[in-house]
């Protein structure tokens, strides 16, 4: 107790982030003596801790009293009693204990009241209500509280032992329950009140049993092991007979009709459609049919008739009289059925509304207990995750405790969490607070003063001292640590300075930054690609070298190559062939850089320190690095400078992600290439917005990010039709974590009529899972799916980050770029 009180106080008024716990559970661990890998039972553990704290305030209050007999806090916050009356083998008895955590089994209940009903009356207790009845033999409990104490602990059995498989299981189904608990209908003093309203909830329960039986003989019709609504039957069975007459045997012009041959079709009155035709029905002419979307497959029933059938079903010989009297039938016992089934639904509806509403009245609500805090276990029997909710009365919110974060929450989120069949996450544990009883959660003052005590100033002499004590060293700690990180910080800089003094004396480009992209070794040539076009510039300006010196060879090279440049900038752009590529000053070209910032940019070429192939090339090196030098800052706006070149930096980064996205959706490999296709067509995006040019064919892109996610949600699909429990999971884990978080990015810009088309036809595959014939399990999974792929919010959600790209010299860059887009020009799946 004395460490748990040293823990809280730190809880309350440490500096640090979050507390360490260690010593605390070190005495646990001790106590329990168990293995460090075994998880001790929550129930347990939290039983032998209250019997502690209780045991120890029980020495404490021992030796402080004076006279009168001691209060045990304890056992005053978290301690009750109940009445126990019942009848063991035609005997009444009547038992008063205490309690404290209260054990509800879950399985089988929908709502925390069930559970708590199903806990206060154990056995057969009709006995006990009649003093001669015949069944006095008959054994059996009711529990009645008649004391709560302020701090009421249920607790939730989530977990049972399954005798087949010989292990503990996990029930995960959904349980509910309030966040105001009304605990009347609990109370020994209005036993005899709540006997009653039982009473008649049962007798309400029998007539709704009956009526739901009735209502489900109307909607699942039939004998055999496929039943339907019967008002459906009766509809189907108005529709054959009104369908037109045929005179053959169905089987008739598909046997006799020689190969090759036509018939030409007979003219009727009742005008057929293209689906109703079929494939096999006689025809003039091959038409071409309208443009349409492909119609939903649909696995899970077969009552529909799929389009291939060639031939509508009708019957052979109807006369008139026969179908007037047959329709006149089939309608009037069709409303008649409508009828019912709706007088049936609305009673069912009443009854429910009556049995919600039997403890609403004012004296069943004067004992209201609020939700304080839910404890959540995620995982298995064996082994998961804890983590808890607490309200914070005093700003109205949730607050989320998971390990060293607390976050603001919200009830929807303790909802989701705790309900149950959500995932493997679901409550243990549910603690209400007597919301009568103010001084749980008010506020302490200064009883001098009648100000708020916060913080600090809640605790006692001897604790804030503990704390003062702690706080230092943690002062001390941070002390330490910035003299470490401002040491090591001087001995990166001494580093860096070793690094840059050098012979030639002359500096690099921005703060000795080099561009990336000017150096990417090449696994083909050891040399560096511009490096390599830099010395062959050189080389050409031999005659200037030789007759004139470095710096008429520097300028002569300089011109040569950017004569050069522009060239390549005035050539046709291609998929196969984009020179933006292959240099920078292409891409600065192509979009109208600054004249000053392309002339700094090549400078900065023959200024490469690994120009060093021979003394030509060193020499015109030096020339252009001692330019560099004298280049004053107002003469280049190095802001935008640095801009311009950050930009050329994302363009490549975005031709890699393109590349790479395209190469993996060529494999198949969705998954893997969803990732690189969004980021790059954001990239690419932002690029276009401020240029035709800074970008690629933005209409490739939206092509290939929506197919892959058509590929994913038609992948996911077919997982779920199997119907298998891992491919079901399967396919639900890609919809929520790769395909519903896009969705919005495809929504956002409502001109691409393409893209919102495509998200239609994914939520019409799904929503056409809706009323189909499937396991209960496949039901609610789908349930709880299909509102995430619904939301109709174009907000932008978090998705996967990208791997570190590779990367890749200016030389590979293109070749396989080239590559790429060269083979998607020989694809022809892909729409183009």
């Amino acid at each position: 107790m004395r460490e748990l009180r040293q823990l809280f106080a730190l809880m309350v008024s440490s500096k640090r982030k979050y507390v360490d716990p260690s010593r605390a559970v070190e005495i646990l661990k001790d106590t329990f003596k168990s293995n460090d890998l075994q998880q001790q039972d929550v129930s347990e553990f939290t039983h032998k801790l209250l019997d502690w704290l209780e045991d120890a305030f029980q020495v404490k209050t021992e030796e402080e009293r004076d006279g009168e007999k001691p209060k045990n806090p304890m056992v005053e916050l978290f301690y009750g009693r109940f009445l126990a009356v019942g009848m063991h083998e035609g005997k009444k008895f009547e038992n008063s204990e205490m309690f404290g955590q209260y054990p509800l089994q879950v399985n089988g209940f929908k709502d925390l009241h069930e559970c708590l009903e199903a806990a206060m009356v154990e056995g057969e207790i009709e006995s006990l209500q009649a003093e001669n009845s015949a069944n006095s033999a008959k054994s059996g409990q009711e529990h009645w509280f008649t004391a709560l104490p302020p701090v009421l602990t249920f607790e939730l059995s989530r977990f049972e032992f399954n005798q087949a498989l010989g292990r503990p299981e996990k029930i995960h189904h959904k349980l509910e329950f309030p966040s105001v608990l009304y605990m009347d209908r609990y109370m020994d003093k209005n036993r005899e009140i709540t006997r009653i309203k039982r009473e008649e909830i049962r007798r309400l329960k029998d007539h709704l049993t009956v009526l739901q039986q009735r209502l489900e003989r109307y909607l699942s019709y039939g004998s055999g092991p496929k039943r339907f609504p019967l008002a459906d039957v009766l509809q189907y069975a108005l529709e054959f007979a009104s369908s037109k007459p045929v005179c053959t045997s169905p089987v008739d012009d598909v046997e006799t009709a020689p190969p090759g041959t036509t018939t030409a079709p007979q003219t009727t009155a009742r005008q057929e459609s293209p689906m109703e035709q079929g494939p096999l029905a006689p025809t003039e002419a091959p038409c071409t049919p309208p443009l349409q979307r492909p119609v939903v497959h649909k696995p899970f029933t077969q009552s529909r008739v799929p389009p291939e059938i060639p031939m509508h079903p009708a019957p052979r010989h109807i006369t008139e009289d026969e179908l007037r009297v047959l329709e006149g039938c089939l309608h009037r016992w069709r409303m008649e059925v409508e009828n019912d089934t709706r007088d049936l639904q609305e009673s069912i509806a009443r009854l429910h509304r009556t049995i919600d509403l039997m403890y609403t009245d004012k004296t069943m609500m004067q004992v209201p207990y609020r939700l304080h805090a839910v404890l959540v276990h995620e995982g298995q029997a064996n082994a998961g995750h804890y983590w808890a909710y607490i309200h914070d009365h005093h700003h109205e919110r949730w607050m989320k405790y998971n390990d060293i974060a607390v976050t603001k929450s919200s009830w929807e989120e303790l909802e989701r969490d705790s309900f149950g069949g959500y995932r493997n996450a679901s409550a243990y544990c549910l603690m209400y607070i007597n919301d009568t009883e103010r001084y749980l959660i008010e506020e302490e003052f200064d009883k001098e003063t009648g100000q708020i005590l916060t913080g600090m100033n809640t605790l006692p002499c001897d604790l804030k001292e503990y704390v003062r004590d702690d706080n230092r060293r943690f002062e001390k700690e941070l002390q330490e640590w910035d003299a470490q990180q401002e040491k090591k910080a001087q001995q990166e800089k001494m580093e860096i300075h070793t690094t840059q003094r050098e012979p030639t004396g002359a500096s690099t480009s921005v703060q000795g930054k080099e561009l990336e992209y000017l150096e990417q070794p090449s696994a083909k040539d050891p040399s560096k690609v511009c490096e390599g076009d830099t010395a062959r510039t050189v080389s050409k300006a031999a005659t200037e070298y030789e007759d004139r010196g470095p710096e008429a060879a520097l300028q002569a090279a300089f011109t040569a190559e950017y004569s050069r440049l522009v060239r390549l900038a005035q050539e046709d752009t291609t998929l196969e062939n984009d020179n933006r590529l292959k240099h920078v000053v292409v891409y600065f070209l192509h979009n109208e850089a600054p004249k000053k910032i392309i002339e700094r940019t090549l400078l900065e070429q023959f200024a490469d320190r690994n120009l060093n192939f021979d003394e030509r090339c060193r020499s015109v090196m030096k020339i252009a690095r001692a330019k560099l030098e004298l280049i004053k800052p107002k003469e280049v706006n190095m802001e935008e400078y640095e801009k311009w070149h950050h930009e050329y930096r994302m363009f490549r980064e975005m031709t890699v992600c393109v590349m790479i996205g395209l190469e993996l959706f060529q494999k198949k490999s969705y998954n893997e290439a969803l990732m690189y296709l969004i980021h790059a067509y954001q990239y690419n995006k932002e690029l276009l917005s401020k240029g035709i040019y800074r970008g690629h064919d933005e209409e490739l892109m939206s092509h290939y990010r929506r197919e892959c996610l058509l590929k994913l949600n038609e992948h996911a699909a077919a997982l779920f039709e199997s119907g298998d429990d891992q491919e079901v999971e399967e396919g639900l884990t890609t919809m929520n974590e790769l395909v519903v978080p896009c969705l919005p990015l495809l929504l956002v810009d409502e001109m691409e009529e393409k893209d919102i088309v495509a998200v239609e036809d994914m939520r019409n595959r799904w929503c056409s899972y809706l009323g189909q014939e499937m396991e209960p399990n496949l039901q609610e999974k789908l349930t709880d799916f299909l509102p995430k792929l619904l939301d109709c919010s174009t907000e932008i959600k978090a998705f996967r980050e990208l791997p570190k790209l590779p990367s890749f010299s200016t030389h590979e860059l293109c070749e396989r770029f080239a590559r790429v887009m060269a083979s998607l020009s020989r694809t022809p799946a892909d729409g183009r």
